[in-house]
């Protein structure tokens, strides 16, 4: 996963880091605000950033206010870091758009439990996310048949947008997921079949017989 990390002072610029498993994470590090809202803002965004509150050019506070003010279709997990720990503090940098806050000083151990919980949440937002597209996939194919159909009174043929005639099957088969598996109900077995068998018979056993060999 793609972290950044946002940092004006150089030796926590190199603590943040050093505490995060650099092995399965691609994290990047800008020493300003407005560097960090540039890369958030961009084609590549990271998921996840760890923004210091205090920054020249923007702080963290701000990053956040204009990022969730920016509408994004798959917003990043924000976690500010500051020395500030006052509850008016942290209940600032929620109402900001942060998602997590932490203080420092800081364990790493703290920083690396915090991050993995932004990992789970991005995972679940992602899946929900999925779901999301496929019930409106469903919804648009189920769309498609919803409204009124010309079909044919006599051989129940349905015509499609090109003007074309299909048979219900052709069309259903189309528009939908469905398939179909030919049976015959027991009406039509009644009326057609058993007549048609019952024919069949009659004219086997009025049919002469072989002629001797």
């Amino acid at each position: 996963m793609k972290i950044l990390v946002a940092e004006d002072d150089p030796v926590w610029r190199k603590l943040v880091p050093a505490a995060l498993d650099t092995e399965s994470h691609d994290v990047v590090v800008v020493p300003d605000g407005a560097e960090a809202s540039r890369l958030l803002l961009g084609d590549d965004p990271p998921a996840l950033a760890i923004l210091d509150w205090v920054m020249p050019g923007m702080t963290g506070l701000e990053i956040c206010q204009r990022l969730r003010h920016a509408g994004l279709a798959r917003p990043p997990y924000l976690i500010l870091v500051t020395s500030m720990g006052r509850p008016e503090d942290i209940a600032k940098g929620f109402e900001a758009g942060a998602d997590d806050y932490i203080t420092k000083p800081f364990d790493a151990s703290e920083l690396r439990a915090r991050v993995h919980v932004g990992i789970r949440m991005i995972g679940l937002q992602d899946r929900l996310a999925e779901r999301v597209t496929e019930l409106e996939e469903a919804m648009a194919r189920v769309r498609q048949l919803d409204g009124l159909l010309p079909i044919c009174a006599w051989c129940k043929k349905i015509r499609n947008d090109g003007n074309y005639w299909q048979q219900v099957e052709h069309y259903i088969t189309e528009h939908t997921d469905a398939r179909f598996s030919h049976s015959i109900c027991p009406e039509c077995r009644a009326k057609h079949v058993e007549p048609e068998i019952e024919r069949l018979r009659r004219a086997r056993a009025s049919e002469p017989p072989p002629p001797p060999l």
